[in-house]
């Protein structure tokens, strides 16, 4: 595929997309790449406050013809415009009318449902990747977990999961949470195996798989765990990956189960953020959402730029196989929701628009609606190391 761009960033006027276009010109100006968006005089205004040196394309995520001439430009488009289920339906698909592969920072799983029932198949057919959850939701849960499976011998029976993070949330990242509850919901889309194929779960996995966490303490790896507030996409998108490994490369086994849950060193953070966790959730679903948003970051609002040098995150994964029990983690420093998920988000674009097609997890004219691990796999985590992410084994404390 040769095109004008390799990589058109949509979006790039909103936190994050600024952010991608901000780290794609430091370290990859030499790559064609553009920016878009709805604005020609925002985007106008990034280019200058930021030096950057890639053009503009103005596109509305509503102007279907806009889009379709953007895409038969674009070998890949990186979609940073949330939320998904309002601007990103007509993008998708004009991305697979039109031959372009595709990466977003969704964690919307209710819209990835919709997008899995409406497009894979023709993703699949035309050799496209159109990959979901490239940011902090879901790359950390599904690569780390994927980087561990593929440390192990034999069979899987389990990866659980447990995150550590410092970071603090946009306008964007709220105004999706919000918004989210007024959507149109695929249906089935919030169930455990929502993202999964047809045919795909064993009544092992069905019995077994429980997405309540309570607190509790970790064994064999020490801390205490607690609910994650980003568990219930990520989840989702793990057990699809585990679900397609099968036509890819190491399968993760028929009986395989993930869990996952947050990681604190004391049971009384656990406490305290969990009790957040659940106070922030009831205010999401209560009726008054509406009021309450606006005591919260508008879209476009962002952490400033010394909170995102000073986060990180480190998610830990205990693998249990038929003999053994080992633990792996995946590792950063940076703001995980906001430095960290638009530099993954860059890094999966660019293994899409500038690696060998062949190295990709099943080579060349795989596609369909992926997962960054089924999508992208060990091109991803090697770019990624490039970038200082750490993926690496840990010891049990037994």
């Amino acid at each position: 595929m040769s095109r004008k761009y390799k990589i058109v960033i949509f979006g790039a006027t909103g936190f994050t997309g600024e952010l991608c276009a901000r780290f794609m010109s430091e370290r990859y100006s030499n790559i064609p790449i553009a920016i878009a968006g709805r604005s020609a005089e925002k985007l106008e205004k990034i280019k200058k406050t930021n030096n950057l040196p890639f053009p503009a394309i103005v596109a509305d995520a509503f102007d279907v013809d806009a889009l379709n001439k953007m895409c038969k430009d674009a070998e890949v488009v990186l979609s940073t415009a949330g939320p998904y289920h309002k601007y990103g339906s007509n993008l998708l698909e004009a991305c697979i009318n039109n031959g372009c592969h595709y990466v977003d920072i969704t964690g919307e799983s209710f819209w990835i449902k919709d997008m899995i029932d409406k497009h894979h198949e023709a993703a699949e057919k035309k050799g496209l990747r159109i990959i979901n959850a490239c940011g902090f939701d879901s790359t950390p849960s599904d690569l780390g977990s994927f980087y561990a499976v593929n440390q192990v011998d034999g069979e899987v029976k389990s990866v659980q999961c447990f995150h550590a993070w410092k970071g603090e949330a946009s306008g964007g990242t709220m105004e999706t949470m919000f918004s989210s509850m007024d959507a149109k919901l695929a249906k089935g889309g919030l169930g455990k195996f929502s993202l999964n194929p047809k045919n795909s779960v064993s009544e092992n996995q069905k019995r077994n798989t429980n997405d309540k966490i309570k607190i509790h303490k970790i064994p064999h790896l020490g801390g205490w765990t607690g609910p994650f507030v980003m568990a219930l996409p990520n989840t989702r998108v793990v057990r699809r990956s585990a679900a397609l490994s099968r036509t890819t490369g190491k399968y993760y086994g028929d009986d395989f189960v993930y869990s996952e849950g947050a990681y604190y060193s004391k049971k009384g953070a656990a406490r305290k953020v969990s009790f957040m966790t659940l106070a922030l959730g009831l205010v999401i679903v209560s009726p008054l959402r509406k009021l309450f948003r606006g005591f919260f970051r508008k879209p476009g609002e962002g952490p400033s730029q010394k909170a995102m040098d000073s986060g990180f995150f480190k998610s830990r994964f205990l693998v249990k196989t038929q003999d053994d029990i080992r633990a792996f983690s995946m590792s950063s420093s940076g703001d995980p929701g906001y430095k960290m998920t638009s530099r993954m988000a860059c890094e999966s674009a660019l293994c899409l628009a500038v690696e060998n097609p062949a190295d990709l997890p099943g080579g060349e004219g795989f596609g369909g609606l992926l997962t960054p691990s089924i999508g992208l796999g060990n091109v991803l985590i090697n770019r990624l190391k490039n970038i200082g992410v750490v993926f690496e084994e840990i010891p049990l404390n037994n």
